[in-house]
C-alpha cells in the first residue's frame, strides 16, 4: 500500500485520457464502438491509472488484486446477463415474445403507444422491483411492436428505460431501493416516500412528453404492413394467451423475492418446455429431418439457448424482428462490463476517486450546492466505475458524514442517491445498466438517452428541490437542546 495521496492532476488524467478516447472512439466507429473499440478505450485509461497508481507507490500486486475484485463484483450482472440472452432466444420459440407482438400491435394506438409503452413498463417494474427483467420481457416486445408501427426504436427505448427506471426507483423489491437507504442509514418506506416528491412529477413530465410526441410524430406504418406481420407470427407460431404463461410465471418468482439469476434462468427454461407442447408445428420445421424428434428437439434448443433464435419468413425486416437472443449475443455486453469494472476499481484502489470527491466537497457550501455535489459525484462515479450499486455505496459513505454534520435526515442523502446514480446508469454505454439496455432492447444509449425523458429530468428536478429547500427534511434536534428551549419557553 501506499499513504502518497493523489493530487488532482493524477485524479483527472485518467478521466481526460477516458473520455479522449471514448469519443473518439464513437466518432471514428459509430455504432459499432460498443463491439471493441469502447473496450479497448478502458483498458487504455485503465493502463494510465496503473501508470499513476504505480508512480505513487502502490505495488502491481495490489492493483491487479483490486481488477480481479472489481471484476468480481460484477459476476452476478455476468450470470443474469447470460440468462437473459437465453430466455430471449426460448421465449422467442415458445412464441411467448411473437405474441406480446401480436397483440401489442393489435391493440396499442400509434399515437398513444410511446406513453403507454412507458406506462406499460413503469407499472411491471414496480411489481416486480427489476428493470433489467422488464426490459428483457416486456421491453422486447415493445421495441417488435414499435418497429411494426413503423415508430422510433430509440423513443420506444427511452420511454421503456423511463418506466423500467421509475418502476424500479419507487418499488420496495428493488435491489438499489434497498440500497440506498442502507447505505444512507434511512428506513426504507420512510425513504421510498420522500422519493415521490421528485419522482412523481419527473414520471408524470415523462409521460405528458412521450403523449406529445406520439400525436405530434408521422405514423409512417400502414395497415397493410401491420397485417403483413400479424400474418406471418400467425403462420410461423401458434398465437395464443398459453404462451404468455412463461411471463406470468417469472412476474410471480420476481413478486415473491426469488433472486434474479434463477428467476430469469428458470424463466428460459419454462419457455423451451412451452416450445415443446405448444409449438409443435414451427419445432417440426426446425428440427433437423435426419434426426430423431425427440433428439433433434433437444439439439435445437440446446442450440437456441447458446446461439439464438432465428426464422426464415422470406422478409428479411421480419426474419430480423423475429430473431434473436441467446448467451453468446451477451459476449459483448460482458466484455465491455470486464473492462469497466477493471477501470473503475484501478481508480478507487488508487485513491483517484475519493480525491474528486473531496475537491468537489470544497466547494458544496449550501444544502443545494451539497445535493448537487452529491448527484454530480454520483453520474461520475457511474461514468467511471460503470456499476450503479457503485454510484449509490461509494458516494454514500463518503457524504454521509457531512450530511449528518449539517443537520440534514437520511433520507436526503438516500433520495439523492438515487436521483443521481440509479436514474443516471442506463445512459452510460459502457455502464453495466447501459451495456445491458443496448444488448436486450438493440438500441445504443447514445440514441436513446436524449428520450429517457425520467431519466433526464429527475436530476434536474432533484436539483431545483435542493436549491429552492423543497422538502429537504432536517434532523430532529437532540433532546437535551428540546429541554433547555422548553426550559427558557
Amino acid at each position: 500500500m501506499s499513504d502518497k495521496q493523489p493530487s488532482f492532476l493524477d485524479a483527472s488524467i485518467p478521466l481526460i485520457t477516458l473520455i479522449v478516447l471514448l469519443s473518439a472512439s464513437v466518432y471514428l466507429f459509430g455504432d459499432n464502438s460498443s463491439y471493441g473499440p469502447n473496450q479497448v478505450a478502458l483498458f487504455m485509461a485503465t493502463a494510465v491509472a496503473v501508470a499513476i497508481g504505480l508512480k505513487n507507490g502502490y505495488r502491481w500486486s495490489i492493483i491487479e488484486k483490486a481488477m480481479v475484485k472489481g471484476i468480481s463484483i460484477s459476476l452476478g450482472a455476468v450470470l443474469i446477463l447470460l440468462s437473459v440472452g437465453a430466455l430471449i432466444g426460448t421465449w422467442m420459440l415458445s412464441g411467448t415474445v411473437p405474441t406480446l407482438i401480436y397483440y401489442g400491435l393489435q391493440l396499442i394506438s400509434p399515437s398513444w403507444f410511446y406513453a403507454a409503452s412507458c406506462l406499460l413498463c413503469g407499472i411491471v417494474a414496480m411489481s416486480i422491483g427489476s428493470s433489467w427483467t422488464t426490459a428483457a420481457t416486456i421491453g422486447v416486445a415493445l421495441i417488435g411492436v414499435a418497429q411494426g408501427l413503423g415508430l422510433s426504436p430509440a423513443i420506444t427505448a427511452g420511454a421503456i428505460v423511463s418506466g423500467a427506471y421509475f418502476g424500479d426507483k419507487i418499488s420496495p423489491l428493488s435491489e438499489t431501493t434497498n440500497l440506498a437507504p442502507a447505505v444512507a442509514g434511512a428506513d426504507l418506506f420512510d425513504h421510498i416516500r420522500h422519493m415521490l416528491w421528485t419522482t412523481i412529477p419527473s414520471y408524470a413530465l415523462a409521460l405528458v412528453l412521450f403523449t406529445i410526441i406520439g400525436f405530434h410524430t408521422d405514423i409512417t406504418s400502414d395497415f397493410a404492413r401491420i397485417n403483413e406481420i400479424s400474418n406471418v407470427l400467425q403462420e410461423n407460431f401458434s398465437i395464443s394467451f398459453v404462451a404468455l404463461i412463461p411471463l406470468f410465471v417469472l412476474l410471480i418468482m420476481a413478486v415473491k423475492k426469488v433472486p434474479a439469476f434463477p428467476t430469469v434462468f428458470i424463466g428460459a427454461m419454462l419457455g423451451a418446455v412451452w416450445a415443446v407442447f405448444f409449438q409443435q408445428d414451427l419445432m417440426a420445421r426446425l428440427v433437423e429431418k435426419d434426426l430423431a424428434y425427440a433428439l433433434g428437439s433437444l439439439k435445437l434448443i440446446w442450440h437456441i439457448l447458446h446461439a439464438g433464435f432465428a426464422i426464415e419468413t422470406g422478409n428479411a425486416s421480419l426474419n430480423s424482428l423475429l430473431s434473436g437472443g441467446g448467451m453468446s449475443s451477451m459476449l459483448n455486453t460482458i466484455w465491455l462490463v470486464f473492462c469497466a469494472m477493471m477501470f473503475g476499481a484501478t481508480i478507487e484502489k488508487i485513491g483517484l476517486l475519493r480525491k474528486f470527491v473531496s475537491s468537489i466537497l470544497y466547494f458544496a457550501k449550501s444544502t443545494g450546492s451539497l445535493i448537487t455535489s452529491t448527484i454530480v459525484t454520483c453520474f461520475i462515479t457511474n461514468v467511471l466505475t460503470a456499476d450503479q450499486y457503485m454510484s449509490i455505496v461509494m458516494p454514500g459513505r463518503m457524504f454521509k458524514e457531512e450530511y449528518e454534520r449539517r443537520n440534514l435526515a437520511p433520507v436526503n442523502l438516500s433520495r439523492t442517491l438515487e436521483d443521481g446514480g440509479t436514474i443516471t446508469s442506463p445512459l452510460i454505454p459502457w455502464n453495466t445498466c447501459g451495456a445491458y439496455m443496448h444488448s436486450v432492447l438493440q438500441v445504443s444509449p447514445l440514441d436513446y438517452a436524449m428520450y429517457a425523458f425520467f431519466n433526464l429530468i429527475n436530476p434536474v428536478l432533484a436539483i431545483i428541490y435542493a436549491y429552492c429547500g423543497i422538502k429537504i427534511l432536517k434532523l430532529s434536534p437532540p433532546d437535551s437542546v428540546i429541554s433547555e428551549v422548553a426550559a427558557k419557553a
